[in-house]
């Protein structure tokens, strides 16, 4: 006979963390985001009390592993958010020392290239969730499905979903930095074709933002100093604050079409 797992639900719905017994008496608790990191479950002691997650895990010197999937996610990450950083400053404070950034078109390019990058990672972001689920773990006596899985639908899986939406937001942010690229645009064309899919992308990253938050807190929030993927989930919550902050201030106005507020836009 071998007991059910526990399974913690956050507003009812979301499978955010599941508690399973072993035959010793053990319990192990697997969370969503550490379980598709494919971090090991944290023991849970006699009193109930989990191991808690240090800040700095003990292997932080492992900055080179290509092997992982988390890996490739985190450095696509780093350079689009490198490319917009750069776009941003360039378009605010012109480098007189690099002139190829000195005209719009390249800082165009440059936004463009990142938002590539971000699409990449969020694509693979959202495999991992896929064949990484926690509530594959609900049934007793389940194992992994070890299969790799291209496309899946899991709404219980906040995880997944979180995935799934920032995916859906850097496609927008496709075509917004492409269209920037585009001359001629009157000021309807330029809010149609750049402002609009800003506007919505940033919407999306609000969205997954705050179901990442939810994932890591098994509630609607916490506040978990000492956990790195708190940290995490809050820093991503405050990047997505500023891109619609930009969002906002990057309307354009008639008739000339200027930005509202560019300055403020690229800040």
């Amino acid at each position: 006979h071998r007991r059910l797992p526990h399974v913690h639900r956050v507003l009812g719905f979301f499978i955010t963390r599941v508690i399973r017994h072993l035959p010793d008496g053990k319990r192990l608790l697997y969370a969503s985001r550490l379980h598709r990191k494919g971090l090991p479950p944290v023991t849970i002691g006699a009193h109930g009390i989990p191991r808690v997650t240090p800040l700095v895990p003990r292997p932080w010197k492992k900055l080179w592993a290509p092997h992982r999937l988390s890996w490739w996610i985190a450095v696509l990450f780093i350079i689009g958010a490198s490319c917009f950083a750069i776009g941003s400053h360039a378009s605010n404070w012109p480098w007189h020392e690099f002139r190829w950034l000195s005209d719009g078109a390249s800082i165009g390019r440059i936004f463009f290239v990142g938002s590539i990058f971000f699409t990449s990672a969020a694509w693979l972001q959202l495999l991992e969730s896929i064949n990484a689920d926690v509530s594959d773990l609900a049934q007793a006596g389940s194992t992994v499905e070890k299969q790799w899985r291209w496309f899946a639908w899991r709404p219980r899986n906040a995880g997944y979903l979180a995935s799934l939406i920032q995916f859906i937001g850097t496609l927008l942010f496709n075509f917004n930095t492409a269209d920037a690229m585009i001359s001629g645009l009157s000021w309807l064309q330029q809010d149609i074709f750049i402002w609009i899919p800003n506007f919505l992308g940033s919407i999306c990253f609000l969205v997954a933002s705050y179901l990442a938050v939810i994932e890591v807190s098994h509630s609607i929030w916490s506040f978990k100093p000492r956990q790195v993927s708190w940290w995490i989930v809050m820093l991503n919550m405050l990047g997505s604050v500023a891109f619609m902050r930009a969002a906002l201030a990057g309307f354009y106005r008639p008739p000339a079409g200027d930005l509202s507020w560019a300055w403020g836009a690229n800040t």
